[in-house]
């Protein structure tokens, strides 16, 4: 057999697979060794030719996303999301096959990999074929990854119908590889593309409200309902309570900024406090410190909460705006309520005096420096019925129309 060296002519290529031939196809990441992806008698060439060990199934290069909805079952939000942001690109999704995808693709098991490339040449000859194209690295099993249409010839020349001949590749190192057939989401292969970068896809995809409100508004109850809804719930104070037993970024910048309230045994928060409330720029310092390491947590969190597969979040600060939180939010929620409303809550739910659930609710802004701050306004003065109804028509407004705002990049 003799090998073609295959230029410009995709045609020509195309032929070749059509045929039922084997053409190695140059991507942004190393040669690819492509066939029928749809042909069993193919595919079962290609593991012969790479030696390729039966168990290891082999993924399909596609066009476009549109190939997703053909090719797999259940599709999550997730892939169709990932697929608009990363392809063509170095990225293959792994999902549940249909089950005309041949069995011997998938070594057995019950999902595919897709990945659409970001080479002009191959892109050009997937949009010419009526069949996505199995393809595995252009090397025996075991050698190195061939980066150039010379490397695959040393490989393959006779023993394959055609190579393409697309130059050196861009990139040098295979794609990463995302299952995302079950949750939690898992990199099964990292390549290409910054495990990072993906999650923080998944972030940038998620919807994000920030939840802000005085003592006594009813913010744990709409919390609780957004819950219900399939939100992860951010406390923000609790956060910083955590972070201060635990975290070692933040005490350490603490103990810089507070060496006599911040010892190596931890955080005295009395004396802490004693400080900061006596001293303004001493508590412009701790909220400095402070609010860049939770929104950092907060980040940390999300991205977990993305490859669980999570979509929706809510952020809930008292000081969600000055503390920085609200730029990783889309819309940002007040929840208010009557003053002697909040007052008779607040002495049920702590078992304080009148007197100090007033010095509470006066030590904070009032229900309108919430209301001017934030997006939109839950008016919780009624009976639970009421706060759901609020709650959802508030909910389907946001969505409706879109996110607020642009959030500042995941860090």
């Amino acid at each position: 057999m003799k090998t073609l060296l295959i230029g410009g002519d995709i045609t020509l290529a195309a032929e070749l697979l059509r045929e039922g031939g084997l053409v190695a196809v140059p991507t942004e990441t190393v040669y690819g060794l492509a066939g029928n992806g749809l042909d069993a008698s193919v595919i079962e060439r290609i593991y012969e030719v790479k030696g390729r060990p039966a168990v290891k199934p082999i993924s399909l290069m596609v066009a476009n996303s549109d190939a997703i909805a053909d090719l797999c079952e259940t599709v999550p939000q997730a892939a169709r999301d990932l697929a608009e942001r990363f392809w063509p690109g170095p990225l293959t999704l792994v999902l549940k096959a249909k089950v005309h995808i041949p069995e011997i693709l998938r070594a057995g098991g019950e999902t595919v990999g897709l990945r659409c490339p970001r080479q002009q040449q191959t892109l050009q000859l997937l949009q010419e074929l009526s069949f996505p194209l199995a393809v595995p690295s252009a090397n025996p099993s075991g050698l190195p990854s061939p980066k150039t249409a010379g490397e695959v010839l040393r490989y393959f020349d006779g023993a394959i119908e055609g190579v393409i001949d697309g130059g050196p590749c861009e990139l040098g190192l295979e794609s990463t590889v995302l299952d995302l057939s079950r949750t939690p989401y898992r990199i099964l292969r990292q390549g290409s593309l910054p495990a990072e970068e993906i999650t923080d896809a998944l972030v940038e995809a998620m919807q994000i409200v920030g939840i802000t409100g005085g003592s006594g508004s009813g913010k744990t109850t709409v919390l609780q309902e957004m819950e219900k809804r399939g939100a992860l719930i951010i406390d923000a104070d609790a956060v910083y309570h955590e972070m201060l037993e635990t975290d070692a970024f933040l005490l350490s910048d603490l103990r810089e900024a507070f060496p006599s309230a911040v010892k190596e045994t931890g955080v005295d928060r009395t004396v802490l406090g004693g400080i900061v409330f006596r001293d303004p720029e001493a508590l412009k310092c701790l909220n400095n410190v402070t609010h860049s390491h939770i929104s950092r947590e907060i980040r940390n969190r999300l991205r977990a909460w993305a490859m669980q597969g999570g979509t929706l979040a809510a952020i809930d600060a008292i000081a969600l705006h000055s503390s920085g939180a609200s730029s990783l939010c889309d819309w940002t929620l007040a929840v208010t309520a009557p003053g002697e409303t909040r007052i008779r809550r607040i002495m049920e739910r702590d078992g304080i005096t009148r007197e100090a659930a007033v010095r509470r609710i006066s030590a904070q802004l009032p229900n309108e420096a919430f209301e001017q701050l934030c997006d939109a306004t839950l008016s919780n003065d009624g009976d639970l019925a009421a706060l759901q109804g609020q709650l959802n028509d508030i909910l389907e407004e946001l969505w409706n129309h879109g996110r607020k705002h642009e959030r500042k990049p995941v860090l």
